[in-house]
């Protein structure tokens, strides 16, 4: 369990009184960085090793004081020398280690100092924060990746996760060649996602997964499959359920529930080789993976043709804020401010933002639903402090309404639906770390009881209403909004189902065989809303839905359905800044039903903050 940040001051107090009048680097340096590991909770030994020998090319062998690999090198000098000599001998070693293995973090000290180097550089400079021992505990939150609560800015071509998404695309090579394939190869790969992450981000005990790696399967890897096997038994297995005489080695891990681990699979079998890919993923920073495009770049590296151009197709964060800022979130953020600092309306604004439900119906890996649940967090969060602020804390469990149930997607292919719906479990704990951070308490949600709905199917012929509970008499149940990036099938290459799709939503209407595959999206939607008025959608959608031929034919039948456009934005070419875009020109288009459509936000949103839709510039 991890520690609060109250228990970590406290702990970094007496760290500072015991080692306040250390001098000699030789004497007293390992024992100085095992108990500062200490401070927070973590064992040294799981996690770093002392005096690490790196290979220099033409040089001497060096040796790294401290290595964590994949996140952090320490460099310790006696008390009064330089800490800047300290940081050229520590990036020295770099040549001298492999790509995955090397740290985010230089920290260097001489006992009285610590200067921490976050080597994602800021405007082209290497940033530091510089401490004194005597007043570490005012600054630990800067170290808050020693229990993975730091926060993160995501890239959208980060290498840390195309690096992590081609090694897990080795290893699920490496298992298909040896028959092991279908539903269990991408059940299995999916399990092992989640490990990873969670011995990266405190839902287990830091580095533990690594470690059962590392100390409980032969070097040739014929037991492996076995140990994974007994592993994820036992994360299905509630603790007072589990064997009286279970090892240690298995018991120190949680019980995870949400049904990831439930299914039983035919074990695989494992080599040398591949038992090594699974312990060199373990040694990248999977905290500093965003769910929101690892998912989709996992799915890529599965299939040998999109391999080619990784990560050419997921919607990327810019594109999907210019769906959902214009269709809730400025809204909400508008409604937030104006609420203070009255309590009452703030609590019942909370209570809103819990009861939104969202759907994506084609949803892929998730990176709607993703980018749709941090951002409503990171609105509660602000809502939180607003009505705590002069008031006793209480337990952060209290806290939070909103929670990944409220979600729900439709996708057409298995193994993304998968990913989908462990990426949402994903997120929540990133956000949940988030909290720890901004309360001071460690808060995480385990075992899992609640999740996304994810449902593996045809979202042209599914009911889309059916994903829902059952509804309550005092709460109806529908959505709140409808979003996503539909399948981008032009009418000419869709296939003989795919234009049997279109015909089961358009029913009779003149003209279907023109339009592209999108467009049953956009009229299903506008069904959905002429039942519920109150929902609304917006779609990222090809631009030839809106010129031409298909014009006629697709908005004649959505204006019959009642709906209207709420906002729109221009013709955009698609990118995301990954390898091989496709070559396309996208619109934005939101709509609720024509009886919502006067409000004076949507005027406001359709006269001044969002161009008219034009036409293509290709």
């Amino acid at each position: 369990m991890a520690l609060s940040w109250t228990e970590i001051k406290d702990r970094a107090l007496r760290f500072a009184n015991e080692w306040k009048t250390e001098a000699s680097e030789d004497a007293e340096a390992k024992s100085f960085w095992d108990d500062f590991f200490n401070v927070f909770g973590v064992s040294r030994r799981r996690l770093a090793q002392f005096e690490r020998a790196v290979e220099r090319p033409g040089r001497s062998r060096g040796f790294v004081d401290l290595f964590w690999p994949g996140t952090l090198v320490v460099e310790h000098k006696s008390r009064g020398r330089s800490l800047d000599d300290a940081y050229k001998q520590a990036v020295d070693y770099f040549v001298g280690l492999k790509d995955h293995e090397l740290p985010r973090y230089v920290l260097v000290s001489d006992f009285a100092r610590f200067r921490l180097y976050d080597l994602e550089e800021k405007d082209g400079e290497r940033s530091y924060h510089e401490i004194p021992l005597a007043e570490l505990h005012q600054h630990v939150k800067e170290f808050g990746f020693m229990l993975g609560y730091q926060k993160r800015t995501y890239k959208e071509e980060d290498p840390v996760n195309i690096r992590a998404a081609q090694m897990m695309g080795g290893l699920h090579d490496k298992l298909k060649e040896v028959g092991y394939e279908g539903h269990s190869l991408e059940v299995y790969l999916v399990r092992l996602l989640f490990c990873l992450f969670a011995d990266d981000t405190s839902i287990f005990d830091k580095g533990i997964f690594q470690d059962y790696l590392t100390q409980n399967t032969r070097e040739d890897g014929f037991d492996l499959g076995q140990q994974m096997a007994m592993l994820f038994q036992v994360l299905n297995t509630p603790a007072d359920k589990r064997p009286k005489n279970l090892d240690d080695a298995l018991a120190q891990f949680p019980y995870v529930n949400g049904k990831l681990f439930a299914e039983n699979l035919m074990i695989p079998t494992f080599d040398r080789a591949m038992r090594q890919i699974l312990l060199d993923c373990c040694g990248l920073d999977w905290g500093r993976i965003s769910p929101a495009i690892f998912g989709s770049l996992f799915q890529s590296v599965m299939n040998p043709v999109e391999r080619r151009n990784l990560g050419a197709h997921y919607t990327s964060e810019k594109n999907i804020l210019k769906v959902i800022k214009p269709l809730f979130l400025d809204e909400l953020w508008q409604e937030f401010r104006s609420l203070q600092p009255d309590r009452k309306k703030l609590t019942a604004f909370h209570k809103k933002l819990s009861g939104l439900r969202f759907l994506d119906p084609a949803c892929g890996c998730g990176n709607f639903l993703i980018i749709t649940y941090r951002e409503l967090r990171l609105l509660e969060i602000e809502v939180i402090k607003a009505l705590q602020k002069g008031q006793q804390y209480v337990t952060v469990n209290d806290l939070v309404l909103v929670d990944v149930d409220r979600f729900y997607g439709i996708e057409y292919e298995e193994f993304p639906a998968q990913i989908a719906q462990v990426a949402m479990w994903l997120i929540d704990h990133q956000m949940n770390m988030r909290i720890s951070e901004e309360f001071g308490q460690y808060y995480v949600r385990l075992p899992l009881r609640k999740s996304a709905t994810i449902v593996h199917g045809n979202a042209l012929r599914t009911d889309w209403q059916s994903l829902l509970p059952d509804p309550k008499e005092e709460e109806p149940t529908r959505y709140s909004y409808i979003v996503g990036n539909p399948p981008f099938i032009g009418s000419k290459m869709m296939s003989i189902q795919q234009r049997e799709d279109i015909k089961s939503v358009f029913g009779a209407v003149e003209g279907v065989g023109i339009l592209d595959y999108v467009s049953g999206w956009y009229v299903k939607a506008a069904h959905y809303m002429r039942e519920n008025p109150a929902t609304r959608s917006a779609f990222v959608s090809t631009n030839s839905i809106t010129q031409g031929e298909q014009v006629s034919a697709l908005w004649s039948e959505m204006f019959r359905q009642r709906a209207a456009i709420f906002f729109a934005h221009q013709t955009f070419r698609w990118s995301n800044e990954a390898r091989g875009n496709a070559a396309v020109y996208c619109v934005i288009i939101g709509y609720p039903n024509d009886n919502t459509v006067n409000s004076s936000v949507t005027t406001k949103a359709i006269r001044v903050r969002y161009r008219p839709l034009g036409t293509s510039r290709a």
